[in-house]
């Protein structure tokens, strides 16, 4: 069968960009480390070059520092190439991602509004407005109760604070008034005057003036001298 019909060509996958992109970077370091071999040579070919006299000999050197040169601007021209051949891939790779991105954000963007749809179907703003007005209706007719029952008994609601006020002044009037008829025994104690208790005379002064006609006689200190009969008695 397989001479007549041929056989099923199995054809590999097509490398992604990753996969590419990894692989130009091995290259591009292979060449790279080829690069820096041939600058290690170079460095050589120039000292031998300074050791050496001209003639012969150093041309012999400068030819093969010239051939090494040569290798080594090939290779940094295909490592440059090598380098922007992954630059451009990894912008590929980034302007995919971007898609990739894009499309799962629109898929989960249409499963959010087919869900929000189907919860709007759900819920009426016609309600929720309905809802609100009776709740605001309760809340009133709650505070109405509670003032209702939080009301006083027996106390006029035409009561003016003036006469309040002026009922209590006359109130404290008249407790004053009470306080005064008290009983001596029954008012609140009062702080004893010692000056009234021991009844003494007012301190004498050097520059008090005796009644006329009675010249009053004073001591060496200035106060007026005590009588001798006061002293006998």
């Amino acid at each position: 069968m397989k001479r007549i019909f041929g056989a099923k060509n199995n054809k590999e996958p097509p490398p992604s960009i990753q996969d590419a992109s990894d692989r130009i970077n091995k290259r591009g370091e292979s060449v790279e480390d080829k690069v820096k071999r041939l600058d290690v040579e170079l460095g050589k070919y120039k000292e031998q070059i300074k050791r050496t006299r001209p003639g012969p000999a150093q041309e012999a050197i400068k030819a093969r520092a010239m051939r090494v040169l040569k290798q080594k601007k090939m290779y940094e021209g295909q490592r440059d190439m090598l380098y922007n051949q992954t630059f451009n891939l990894d912008q590929v790779s980034f302007a995919a991602e971007g898609l990739k991105d894009a499309q799962q954000t629109m898929t989960a963007l249409k499963s959010a509004n087919k869900e929000l749809k189907g919860m709007m179907k759900t819920v009426k703003i016609q309600d929720i407005d309905n809802l609100q007005d009776e709740m605001m209706d309760l809340m009133d007719d709650s505070s109405e109760i509670q003032e209702t029952l939080g009301r006083s008994y027996n106390v006029p609601d035409d009561i003016d604070e003036d006469d309040l006020m002026g009922e209590l002044d006359a109130l404290e009037a008249d407790m004053g008034n009470e306080t005064e008829a008290m009983p001596s025994y029954l008012q609140p104690d009062k702080e004893p005057d010692l000056d009234d208790e021991l009844n003494l005379p007012a301190a004498p002064t050097g520059n008090k003036v005796p009644p006329p006609g009675r010249p009053q006689a004073e001591d060496e200190w200035g106060l007026p001298a005590v009588p001798h009969a006061s002293l006998r008695g």
